[in-house]
């Protein structure tokens, strides 16, 4: 099985975290951590792949870049 790395956008709200994939429509995780947060999106990842895969639908490629830049 091929290994693909997709980005994966983290958000700090008032109740916890929320993290959404967006080379992956639909694909979000909700926790009160972040480290939760990571473990629940890696399982949604997952799961939207393989019902991807069952429905016959072709596996989207990353189409993302992610960069994170420091500003003074």
């Amino acid at each position: 099985m091929t290994r693909v790395k997709y980005p994966v956008i983290y958000e700090k709200s008032a109740n916890g975290w929320g993290a959404h994939v967006p080379d992956l429509p639909g694909c979000v995780a909700l926790g009160f951590t972040l480290d939760e947060t990571k473990r629940l999106i890696q399982g949604a990842i997952k799961l939207h792949l393989r019902s991807t895969r069952e429905d016959g639908d072709p596996i989207p490629g990353p189409s993302h870049v992610v960069d994170v830049l420091e500003v003074a």
